[in-house]
């Protein structure tokens, strides 16, 4: 079932980037296995993915010890200042941060133990009081104070967008934190990549493909429901 998901999955990427005039391997599928067994991960590892999200550091860390070393994991979900020191020597990249404290405890802790921490700053781009992340006004003065830090790269931005019923309808969310992206690109700014724009789920990822996302985070569409 997970071989046959993940070509599913690939080839809607493959056409979404097709369409939108960009080439498939521009964009990074990102295996969401929270909740799911190891067995299941290392399914999906033999049919070549290397990308995987975890929402919580205990569960990441748990799977990293136990499954290949070359896998890539990226934490998606929010991360409590309290549970940095477990995974800033573990997460490939961080996709989830949303303050300057949060910034400030990961420098700490990389420094600590000697390792540079590849991020994304979140961003709330529909304004919702149920999702973490900044709001769209504050990402720049968010990017100039982490971009301070010599031990953490910001490499872009990342966005959970709401839960609808057209995929077309989180296409203004994209497509404006596309323009975040491109309007901070342009100021410059040391230390500061803008690469990586992390959007798009199981129900809107073709849309977020058209819009410019170079990481799109599917769990159910590989691995099936929780």
């Amino acid at each position: 079932m997970i071989k046959e998901n993940l070509d599913m999955v690939q080839n809607h990427i493959a056409s979404a980037a097709s369409k939108a005039g960009r080439k498939a391997e521009e964009v990074t599928l990102i295996a969401v296995s929270k909740t799911k067994p190891v067995s299941m991960i290392e399914e999906a590892y033999a049919c070549g993915c290397r990308d995987f999200g975890e929402n919580k550091v205990q569960e990441l860390c748990e799977k990293y010890e136990v499954l290949p070393k070359d896998i890539r994991w990226h934490l998606i979900g929010h991360l409590q200042r309290n549970k940095v020191k477990y995974v800033v020597d573990k997460a490939y990249l961080i996709h989830s941060v949303d303050s300057l404290r949060l910034a400030e405890e990961i420098r700490k802790e990389a420094e600590k133990k000697q390792v540079h921490v590849n991020i994304l700053i979140e961003v709330n781009m529909a304004g919702e009081e149920s999702k973490f992340g900044v709001s769209p006004d504050e990402v720049e003065n968010l990017v100039r104070e982490v971009a301070k830090f010599p031990n953490i790269h910001i490499q872009g931005l990342m966005t959970i967008a709401p839960v609808v019923e057209k995929p077309e309808d989180n296409a203004v969310h994209f497509a404006n934190l596309r323009q975040l992206s491109v309007d901070i690109t342009k100021k410059n700014i040391d230390n500061v990549n803008m690469n990586v724009l992390s959007m798009g789920m199981t129900g809107d990822y073709e849309q977020a493909v058209k819009d410019g996302a170079t990481c799109v985070r599917v769990g159910t569409g590989i691995f099936g429901e929780r």
